[in-house]
This record gives structure tokens, sequence and C-alpha cells, in this order.
């Protein structure tokens, strides 16, 4: 009887336990991963030959929060670790110009070869140029490195035997620092077409990666060639493997056409093949935002965001001009009867002809093929055309680093190329940027296949550093009170659609118009929220796309104005000390959003901009370290970050993807 008393007791506990444990069910995402799926280590030939030393060894150590030196010889760590991340090295010439420098002899046994190792032995040191005692010397060195990248492009003759044998050790790295639950990696690499560049990220082991090579430009400039290239890798392995397009900003309109890059139709299987290889876009990064411009999306006040110069994507801050800089004080620096190297007089007289001239019409044109909210737009009209949308893609940030460095702090920003490394002078010379971005998952765990499975489910989002946090629901029976509960992912996932998903009118729903449930929190250690916005892209009847940003939610006590407007959140930023307050915003945003103006028959995206208060450029911090007495005000010094959400569709019906 006693042995019985204590199995009922026993029973019962396990019974209570079962109860007691209410998470041990839970199948959604409950944690976002911060991470960056683009950046190059010195085995990308740009990086190596404008001075960059770090190794991918390195680079992922530093990503994991161990302090390393950086090329220019000082000091690195990041601020936060990072919890994922992807070597994405150019696939073209891939570990070639390290091994040229080292002496590989069938690399030295071509002309070009030893042109080009001759041309990098006799460049400054870049600790002697970030050492500079002035800004001329500075820029006459910095700029000799910036002429050096001509190299990266050439012509090595590589055999397969040398890319294999480089390949692997990508792989074997990436495996070596892949730490289920604790910090996971990738295998992959840059595709890099004229203007139409690609990361191609794998999700298998090593003994499927190594079963291909890198593909690359040399393979084929259309990038339907990589897509097929990529299609029998899968059917090949069993393995996953995807394809992320980054900046659109720099296409010249190609990245987001209307006809393939052989301009024909698009057909349902292209758009099969592009929405299976490509679920995912590069929204921003340290060349630039490609959210939207201010010529497609007029109204828009917040349009004009880290933009890559003029409309045709050459502006004063572009490579273009800093090229011609160079070129302009190398002839100023010969000697009175001094004759000009060759090799850098052919090169300065070939980007005389970069610049872009177009017909307004033209620019237009490009501006549209160019950016991800035009490209959303685009996606809704061929839609409609042929039953099924190309451009049905997720967003995320990364860094495009050439450093090995990924920073992304203002107050810890290590450049865009090693020659770009903290200096007094280095803010004349690079383009002036923020030290964008991040890619944020939300995934069951922080493993390679979890963070994989949310990049093809498009559960992700883009920040340009800050790290907000951000959940977006759609749905048709959110609450207002939804906004405010404590369980409100369980809310979310149990009555609509997570970002990245779909919303389809039934029946059930009798033409409601969409309910959205957005929450987002401000990086813990960063800036307050001045508002969050819904930018809604959608299809009249007469087929013509259109465009409107709500203000859903915001800081403070301000009103809506009766053109739907919102009064600036005001700026606390100290430029001479290069701080701010955080006395304005507010640390958290919750909302539940109705769309009233929705029409049951017109297809729709939904997607999430966030916004913190001002903060100071890294120019400015800059500044304030050097004790600099020009702040730099072209661009601003002071910045308005923000977060962009994976969009949410609606369709009249069920269509394809």
């Amino acid at each position: 009887m006693r042995y019985l008393f204590l199995v009922l007791i026993f029973t019962g506990f396990s019974a209570l336990a079962k109860s007691y444990a209410p998470f041990v069910e839970r199948q959604y995402p409950a944690r976002v991963f911060w991470g960056d799926t683009h950046l190059h280590s010195f085995l990308s030939g740009d990086a190596y030959s404008m001075g960059n030393r770090i190794s991918p060894d390195e680079a992922y150590r530093f990503a994991k929060g161990e302090t390393i030196t950086a090329t220019g010889g000082d000091k690195a760590k990041i601020s936060k670790p990072l919890d994922f991340m992807m070597i994405a090295d150019h696939a073209e010439n891939l570990g070639v110009l390290p091994a040229l420098i080292a002496g590989n002899p069938k690399l030295l046994s071509t002309d070009q070869g030893r042109e080009s190792a001759s041309f990098l032995n006799k460049l400054p040191s870049l600790k002697s140029i970030l050492r500079s005692e002035s800004e001329q010397e500075y820029n006459v060195g910095a700029n000799k490195l910036l002429a050096a990248k001509s190299t990266h492009g050439k012509n090595y003759n590589v055999d397969e035997t040398f890319t294999r044998q480089v390949w692997k050790g990508v792989v074997n790295i990436a495996e070596r620092h892949n730490d289920p639950g604790n910090f996971t990696t990738f295998a992959g690499y840059e595709y890099s077409s004229s203007g139409l560049h690609r990361n191609v990220v794998y999700s298998g082991s090593p003994k499927d990666t190594l079963q291909t090579l890198p593909f690359s430009r040399f393979d084929s400039e259309n990038p339907e060639d990589l897509w097929e290239y990529l299609e029998k890798y899968r059917e090949q392995t069993g393995s996953g493997v995807i394809s992320i397009p980054h900046n659109s900003n720099l296409s010249r309109g190609n990245m987001f056409k209307t006809v393939t890059y052989e301009g024909k139709k698009i057909s349902l299987n292209y758009v099969r093949t592009r929405a299976s290889i490509e679920p995912l876009v590069e929204i921003t990064q340290i060349k630039g935002d490609s959210e939207t411009h201010p010529l497609i999306s007029p109204n828009d006040e917040f349009a004009d965001y880290e933009r890559h110069g003029s409309a045709t994507g050459q502006g004063p801050l572009s490579e273009t001009k800093r090229i011609e800089k160079y070129c302009e004080e190398y002839y100023a620096s010969l000697s009175k009867g001094t004759s000009p190297d060759p090799k850098i007089e052919t090169f300065c007289e070939r980007s005389r002809g970069r610049k872009l001239k177009s017909k307004p019409s033209e620019a237009q044109e490009m501006i549209k093929g160019s950016y991800v909210r035009s490209a959303l737009q685009r996606g809704l009209a061929i839609q409609a055309n042929i039953g099924a949308n190309p451009y049905k893609f997720g967003v995320i940030g990364a860094t495009d680093t050439h450093t090995g460095l990924a920073t992304v702090d203002e107050d810890n920003y290590w450049g865009k190329m090693a020659m770009n490394e903290p200096s007094p002078y280095r803010a004349g010379t690079q383009s002036h940027y923020s030290a964008q971005g991040y890619a944020a998952v939300w995934a069951i765990e922080n493993t390679r296949e979890a963070i994989f499975a949310a990049m093809k489910r498009r559960e992700v989002y883009a920040t340009t550093g800050p790290r907000i946090i951000l959940r977006f629901f759609g749905g048709w029976e959110f609450l207002s009170t939804d906004a405010d509960s404590k369980n409100l992912a369980k809310i979310g996932y149990s009555g609509g659609v997570p970002m990245g998903g779909d919303l389809v009118q039934s029946e059930e729903n009798n033409d409601k118009a969409p309910t959205f449930l957005i929450r987002a929190t401000k990086d813990p250690d960063g800036a307050n929220l001045d508002r969050v916005q819904i930018v809604k892209s959608w299809l009249d009847e007469n087929g013509l796309t259109k465009e409107r940003v709500h203000n859903v939610a915001w800081s403070g006590e301000r009103k809506i104005n009766k053109d739907g407007s919102l009064a600036a959140v005001g700026s606390t930023v100290n430029l001479r000390e290069a701080s701010y307050q955080n006395t304005i915003g507010s640390p958290e945003l919750s909302v539940t959003w109705t769309d009233e103006d929705f029409n049951p028959s017109e297809a729709a995206v939904y997607y999430v901009r966030v916004l913190q208060i001002p903060t100071p450029r890294w120019t400015t911090y800059d500044a304030k370290t050097y004790g600099l007495e020009d702040i730099q005000t072209d661009p601003p010094a002071v910045i308005q970050e923000r977060a962009y959400s994976s969009p949410i569709w609606y369709s009249p019906k069920a269509s394809s993807p």
C-alpha cells in the first residue's frame, strides 16, 4: 500500500511537471540571431590589393569577440559578438593575389602575373599610410592603394587545381569555427557579375560543399547560369544553397528588370527558379541603401537615405570621383620632365570613360530597376500578368566590409577597405556611408540548419547597425490589446503569419481588412526609437502600382497631421562631443494597425520601417577622437539609423510564389 501511494505521488508529480513546462511544445522562434553574410578577407583580390591582410581565421575570431590586430597595426574588437557569419570572398581570382605575392611559380610564369606582382610589391605599407603626418601624404598613399584595385580583375590563367585547393581551405576554416548553439558559420562566396552581384550561401557539410567550386563571372556574366549551376548542386547533393543579390542601388537598373538578363519575357520557370534560389535581397550595407529613391518615392520624407550619389549611380562620393582625384594628384606630384608610369597612365585614361550619361527617362528606368521597393511593386504587376512573382523576397543587411572586420557601430567603424581603417584623414578620402548593416534572423536555435531555414522562409530583417528587435505579423483577427501583450509572438504565430509570409483572402475572412501586429524594441546599448512605419505598395484596378508610407506608432505627444505626416522627433546630438541623449524617443513601440484603405480585390505588399532618434555618424566620432576642428557636414554629421522588415504579401486569391 505504501509502495502504491508513492507511485501515485510520483505519477501525480509527473503529470504536474508536464503542465508546468509550457514552452516544451513551442515550435515558433523566440530569439533573434545577429550576423553578417557578406564580409571579405585577404582572399578577395580587391581587398588584398588595397591592403587587407586579415585571414578568414582572424575574421571569424574577431566576429566571435576576440581582440585581433588589424592590418594597420591597431588592436580591434567588435562591440558585441555575432551569432553567425559567412565570409563571402570573391569567386573571381579567389586567393590569387596572396599566392602571387607569396611567389606561386605558376602564377608568376605569365607576363600578367609578373607585372601585377611587381606593381603590388611597390605599394606603400598600410601602416605607413595610416600614420601619415599630413592629409596630402595620406591621400597620395591611399589613392595608390585604390589604383591597385585594377589588379584584382586580371586574368591570371588560374587552373582548377589551384581553385579547388583554396576553396577547400575556405570550407574547412568555416567548418572549424562552426559551433552549434554558440556561433554558426556558412561556407560561401561572392559572384560578381557586372552590377549583378550575389552572395552564395551553402547550408551543407564539407562533404557536400567540396563537391562543387565557386561559380564566377569568368564562367558566365549571366546570373541565370549561376542559378542553373546551383540547382544542379542541389540535385546532386540534396543539400541547400541560396543566392543573395546585393547593391541593387549600383546595378544601373539591371537587378530588378521586367525582362530576363537576355531581354526575354519573364516566364513561369524563370520565376520559380529565381524564387527558389534567391529568397532574400540585401537592402542595406556600406555601399549605400537600396530601399528606395526620392525620384520614385517623392512623398516619402525618409527616402533619401545613404544614397549612392546621383540618380545614375555616380555621385560625389562614388568610386569614380575618388579615382579622378587620385589621377589628378598623381599627375600634380610628378616632377618637371618626369614621364608618368605607363600603367597608371593607362589606368587613368581608361577610368575617364566610367561616367554614366543618360537621359532623364533612362535614369528613371534605372532607378526603378535598382531599388527594393520598386522591385516589390514590379513583382505585383508581373504576378498579375503571368500568375507568379519573381520579386517575392525577404531583406537582410550586411557589411560588405573588405577589412575582414565586421563592425557596424559608428563609434567603432573600421572602414570599407583596409586603407580606410581609423586615421585623422580618412573622412576626406572614402565614401561616407554609415557603418551598416546586419542581418537579423528569427530562428529556433543558433545552428546552420535553423538559420538557413529561416532565410529560406524569409523570416529575417535588416538593420543599418543597431540591434533593434522587430516583430511583424499579419492576420485578420488581431486585437488592439494584442500589441501590449507579453505573449505577442505567441499571438502573432497562432493568429497570423510572420514577416516573409502570405495573407490570402478567403470566404472566412469575408473581405476583411488585414491587421498587422508590430513591436519594435531599441538596441539595449543604443538609441531610443523615433517611429514605426508601414510601407504599403499595391496594384490598383487599372494595373498601376501605388505606394504609401503610414506612420503607425511613434514616441512622445506628437500628433499625426491631416496629410499623414508626423513632426520630427528632434535631436539631442552634441557634435563637438560626438554624443546624444536618450531623453527623446521611446525604448519600445508596439501597435496593432488595420489598413483602412484596403481593397480586397487589389494585391498588396507591406513591410515595416523603424527609425531611431538622430545619432552621430562615424565622421563625427572621428572628429572627436582625433581633435579635428572641421566636422564633415556632407554627408550630414548626424544620421537616423533604421530597421527594415521582410514584407508580408496579400493576394486576393492563392497564387504561385
